[in-house]
């Protein structure tokens, strides 16, 4: 929504406003009380080459990402890891461009001290502004489902994303309030409420071309100079994620615009194919090794193919190097801490080597490096009975990491995770784009570098 992008910019402007006052700062109390303009023009132009990088760092790190810019654990933890890689590409920098006349040891020292200190004031500021002064978004509910439960909850863990949940109205229930917000069974009440409460954004679960009475009451409202959003649209702009237990076959002809996207597939096939190409001829040498430590580790071919289902709903064999073993195998999909994956194997897992080979599928184009993970045509088919559009993710080509695997989610081959999976694959077949893509891929970076990958 323009409101958060408005505040990710800023916040953005403000990381970068940091990291120079933090040089100068630094200048200033290494070298005081001597003059530091001639000192502040040479470190400015080397030093904005390391603040480009550490802002990249910052955004793949989802310190950009409002749910985490609340200065909790998960948000510390992030900072301290990103300025830890931020200062080793620093050191880095310098000591291999010998042409840049300085060599700040101490002076990138004390510029990391400096910087985390003020950094942390800065997003400790941010936050507290978020909720004491900029304006708050009040927004109501018409109808009550699990989506609205789960926004209000999140909107009372996170005030700082600045909505402000007042009531919801749900015809025809019992229940008072919910979470502290009230409950009215009455549509009709809703102007008077509208006035009272001084909501900006009215949500609305219910559709209401199908409800006569809603529509006119909503259009008694038009003076009020409100915001009205569809639950799917307001849900999605906030989790990132497609409520699919919400939406029908008229969503997709009116969100999957597919005769649009030829330049964005054909750059798309473009770079796929190069870039899987380059990762070919640079690592190739290094596969007789793999190949040889799965087979010193444990019996049983040295790649595992598997045949799994493509765009428009096509099969092709999908190669990986093998991670579990081979006895007692019942080929059941992977579990949390599954026993069946060797040691090795959980080391290429880990690091994402052993979907390595899958560049070949990529050059066949059977996959790209960005989509919906492709599934087995047997659990698909179970899939469909009970997941509405399971098919559906099959629109575009499967991939190597997706939009779920950078969720910071954990998702099971259970049924609900399953379904938790879709919403994530269906948000990016909507709104699949180069930057979306190329976001998707510094992010998966960062889950091999911190070695959280499955």
């Amino acid at each position: 929504m323009n409101y958060n992008k408005v505040k990710k910019i800023g916040l953005l402007a403000g990381d970068a406003g940091v990291f120079y006052l933090s040089l100068y700062l630094t200048l200033l109390l290494r070298y005081w009380p001597k003059p530091i303009d001639e000192l502040w023009q040479s470190h400015l132009a080397p030093f904005s080459v390391i603040f480009a990088v550490w802002l990249l760092i910052f955004y793949i790190s989802n310190l950009y990402d409002l749910n985490l810019a609340a200065n909790n654990i998960a948000f510390f933890k992030s900072t301290g890891r990103s300025l830890a890689v931020g200062g080793l590409l620093a050191i880095l920098f310098f000591y291999l461009t010998p042409e840049i006349s300085i060599a700040p040891k101490r002076n990138l020292f004390i510029f990391i001290l400096v910087f985390a200190v003020i950094f942390y004031l800065w997003r400790q500021f941010f936050n507290w502004s978020l909720k004491a002064y900029l304006p708050k978004n009040n927004i109501a509910f018409i109808g009550l489902n699990s989506q609205v439960k789960e926004l209000i909850e999140e909107f009372q863990a996170k005030p700082h994303l600045g909505f402000t949940p007042t009531f919801i109205i749900d015809e025809g229930s019992d229940q008072e309030e919910f979470k502290g917000i009230k409950i009215f069974n009455k549509i009709g009440d809703l102007p008077e409420l509208i006035k009272e409460q001084k909501v900006v954004t009215l949500v609305l679960s219910s559709n209401s071309s199908q409800s006569d009475n809603l529509r006119s009451i909503l259009f008694q409202c038009l003076p009020l100079k409100i915001n009205y959003i569809s639950l799917p649209n307001f849900y999605e702009s906030i989790s990132g994620k497609i409520p699919v237990e919400m939406i029908n076959q008229t969503w997709f002809l009116e969100n999957l615009n597919e005769g649009g996207r030829f330049w964005f597939d054909f750059v798309k096939n473009l770079y796929d194919f190069a870039l899987a190409l380059t990762i070919l001829i640079l690592t190739i040498i290094l596969w007789p090794i793999i190949g040889l430590i799965i087979k010193i580790t444990s019996a049983g071919p040295i790649f595992f193919k598997q045949t799994r289902v493509g765009k428009n709903n096509l099969t092709f064999t999908i190669i990986k190097f093998r991670t579990m073993t081979v006895a007692n195998n019942d080929h059941a999909p992977t579990r949390k801490q599954d026993q069946r994956v060797t040691k090795f194997g959980l080391l290429l897992r880990k690091t994402r080597i052993d979907e390595l080979p899958q560049v070949v599928n990529i050059l066949k184009s059977e996959m790209s490096f960005v989509g919906p993970r492709p599934e087995r045509p047997e659990l698909i088919k179970d899939l469909e009975k009970n997941i509405p559009f399971y098919q559906e993710r099959t629109l575009v080509k499967p991939g190597i990491t997706g939009w779920d695997q950078v969720s910071g989610e954990y998702h099971s081959p259970s049924q609900e995770d399953t379904l938790k999976k879709l919403q994530y694959d269906l948000f990016y077949i909507k709104n699949r784009s180069i930057y979306l893509d190329l976001s998707i891929i510094l992010k998966t970076i960062a889950t091999i570098l911190s070695r959280r990958g499955v």
